[in-house]
């Protein structure tokens, strides 16, 4: 049986500001903005190749906006990455060389905090972790 996780609740004050930061800054698809009910808005966004969606809005959680999870992207060009999110206007560290990846770290507009990771020789792996055949 497989378990998927599809769906993390990003808590935040202005939904708006928060899909407008995820959108058209961090480059997430918008998946849905619906309002099922005066209280509930419901906004699933997606970075690009993910199986995993966030989720913003209103009445969906009752966490404190910025106390997010801290959450993990992983790409396969930290440079390019960084690159774009600081071509974007993202407030975005160097790139950090750690033996297990390089990083470059970014907050969303309430401090929910975001680490992106590039694995080196990753590209080489399968989904099983065993070299790839060439």
């Amino acid at each position: 049986m497989d378990w998927k996780l599809e769906l993390v609740f990003v808590p935040v004050s202005d939904v708006d500001r928060a899909k407008d930061f995820y959108v058209n800054k961090v480059g997430f698809n918008a998946d849905f903005d619906e309002r099922p009910s005066d209280s509930i808005r419901f906004v699933q966004l997606t970075p690009p190749g993910s199986a995993c969606s966030i989720c913003i809005g209103e009445g969906l959680t009752d966490a404190p906006p910025g106390t997010g999870s801290n959450l993990q992207l992983v790409v396969n060009d930290i440079q390019a990455a960084h690159a774009q999110l600081k071509a974007n206007g993202v407030e975005v560290s160097d790139v950090d060389v750690q033996d297990w990846g390089h990083f470059v770290y970014f907050a969303d507009p309430d401090g929910n905090r975001w680490a992106v990771q590039y694995i080196p020789g990753r590209d080489a792996l399968d989904r099983e972790g065993h070299a790839a055949s060439v």
